[in-house]
């Protein structure tokens, strides 16, 4: 034990195996993120085990929105395990957050559906969904300042880029399980997967929360932490040094403008959305979507270390915004290519045959119902766009007069809505049926052939056909999606810790990531998809992460400073 005169007596840290410090950190990490993207990947068999009775599109989006749930409360586990952390210590916090994740997970797998204890059930859904997003709120800070207070100078963003390769880590390792456990191989399948079997993805994360638990009570504080401890100068209000002295809230607003929101809105859109894009708009089908998936991740996933050690060498600036910058420029011209590649069927029935709506927009709803009780029949441009929305059609808006009768063109051809103000009731619902019949088809009912609608006969399939996937071709598009991820993701850690001094760090640090990564990437595809049911381009959406992304290029370029040669030990 040191001592200096006249002073406290200051304990030696306590030294640590490198590999044993990045692997239980990021290990547990790694558990959080699995047991948080499992209901992303599983967005659709949650829709129609908890959200029943609403039509399709508000119960996609809606499904989306419980997801989101998670990351809207993650700046709150911000506040208060940050808090919890620059004032107890790093180790202490990010155990806890690890066992409330692991046992909301866990519990998730043992609710009860909508069938069985109606709308208890998404109640108890998005309680334990908040659960979750409170915990991972305070589980990225605990996890990356512990690692980068742990790494020496000159490599501390190699080492944080291991923390960072913990999200794709545990979405490739959701994406994995899930794959094998739908897989007939499995005994499963598809149809017992969608019945049952996606409860044992979230029942197996009692398994890693043990061992995950098992890690990270291995090690001790962190040094940098432990030596304000032990000289008394460890923050005892985190919270208003952080937030309400000025020279301390301006370096956390310059970070979520100039460097997190761009690389939020580019991690998901490469990795998230992206899977919906293939699977809602391009109707693959989910299995060849996982499996295309994490191909692409598990090529990628080596240049988060890549980055992470680039940033050590030529800072970490100027590849978050560069990484933003091709984001913004390329987003749209490769998500056509991503379409031409996974169902070539459907952008050539969209070049051949296109889509037009023509209505009086005033009469136009954005097809988005959160309480499910709008069945969008009282306007004819409703029935118009529900019929549309509901067959994932892309199609283009033409405004007509006041009093027009809405109506789809298709092609050379139209196809005029019934009018809700002549007809009413059973009427009413028969015309409609005869109208999406016209239009999108109808299966064959026990007194009814099949209808093969306008849209199958122009050439929109149905679903994509597998025979013609380029799957090298849609493997090498979402490489390149998620290399753009690594890139904005790999050196922010190191980042984010040398902007913020060590007493304030776990707090500062924490609340702009997670509103950056909670609300404005957690929220991505429920806002994407909404407002793609608002305008009818499957692209629109898209609009969104650009502007995002362009904004902090812009923003960085001018004020957010360069970190990679500062001490973090002050």
């Amino acid at each position: 034990m040191a001592t200096v005169e006249g002073t406290v007596p200051i304990k030696e840290p306590v030294k640590h195996n490198e590999k044993l410090i990045i692997t239980a950190s990021s290990l547990g990490t790694v558990f959080e993120w699995y047991d948080f993207y499992l209901y992303g990947l599983l967005t659709a068999i949650i829709a129609a085990k908890f959200l029943t009775g609403l039509n399709p599109t508000t119960s996609f989006i809606m499904a989306l929105l419980v997801f989101a749930a998670g990351f809207i409360v993650r700046p709150f586990g911000a506040l208060v395990f940050g808090r919890v952390g620059d004032m107890v210590g790093r180790r202490y916090t990010f155990i806890v957050t690890l066992l409330v994740m692991g046992l909301s997970t866990f519990l998730v797998g043992c609710l009860p559906t909508y069938e069985t204890v109606g709308v208890a059930a998404p109640i108890m859904l998005v309680v334990l969904r908040m659960f979750q997003g409170l915990a991972l709120g305070g589980e990225y800070g605990g996890a990356a300042t512990y690692v980068a207070e742990h790494a020496p100078d000159g490599k501390r963003g190699l080492y944080t880029s291991w923390i960072q390769i913990t999200a794709t880590a545990g979405l490739a390792m959701a994406l994995l399980i899930v794959i094998l456990v739908r897989s007939p191989v499995t005994g499963v399948g598809e149809e017992a997967f969608k019945d049952w079997g996606w409860r044992v993805p979230y029942l197996l994360s009692g398994l890693f929360l043990f061992v995950g638990l098992w890690l990270r009570l291995k090690l001790h504080e962190s040094p940098v932490f432990q030596k304000m401890k032990d000289e008394g100068t460890s923050s005892k209000r985190p919270l208003t040094e952080a937030f309400g002295e000025w020279k301390n809230l301006r370096i956390v607003l310059i970070a979520f403008f100039g460097a997190i929101a761009g690389q939020a809105v580019v991690w998901y859109t490469g990795q998230l959305y992206a899977m919906y894009f293939l699977e809602k708009m391009l109707k693959v089908d989910g299995l060849t979507s996982n499996i295309l998936i994490i191909i692409a991740l598990a090529c990628a996933t080596p240049f988060f270390l890549f980055f992470g050690w680039l940033s050590d060498k030529i800072g970490r600036k100027k590849i978050i915004l560069t990484g933003c910058a091709l984001a913004a420029l390329t987003m749209f011209p490769t998500f056509h290519m991503l379409a031409e590649a996974a169902n070539p069927a459907l952008v050539h029935a969209q070049e051949n045959a296109p889509v037009k709506v023509m209505a009086n927009p005033e009469e136009c709803s954005s097809q988005f119902d959160p309480v499910g009780g709008n069945k969008f029949d009282t306007t004819s441009c409703d029935i118009v766009k529900n019929a549309l929305a509901k067959a994932a059609v892309n199609y283009e808006n033409v405004a007509a007069s006041a009093g027009t009768i809405a109506a789809i063109q298709i092609g050379e051809k139209t196809f005029t809505a019934p009018d809700p103000a002549k007809v009413t009731g059973d009427d009413k619902k028969a015309a409609i049926a005869a109208f999406t019949a016209q239009v999108v088809g109808a299966p064959a009912a026990a007194d009814k052939p099949a209808v093969v609608g306008e849209l199958s006969k122009v050439g929109y399939p149905a679903k994509a056909n597998p025979d013609e996937i380029n799957k090298p071709l849609v493997v090498a598009i979402l490489f390149y999606l998620v290399l753009l991820v690594t890139m904005v993701y790999g050196p922010i850690a190191a980042m984010l810790v040398e902007l913020f001094p060590s007493r304030i760090r776990y707090t500062s640090m924490s609340l702009p990531y997670h509103i950056g990564n909670g609300w404005l990437g957690g929220l991505l595809p429920a806002i994407g998809f909404a407002m793609v049911a608002a305008n009818g381009d499957i692209y629109y959406g898209f609009w969104y992460p650009v502007v995002v992304a362009a904004a902090t290029c812009i923003f960085g370029l001018i004020f957010l400073p360069e970190t990679y040669e500062r001490k973090i030990d002050d």
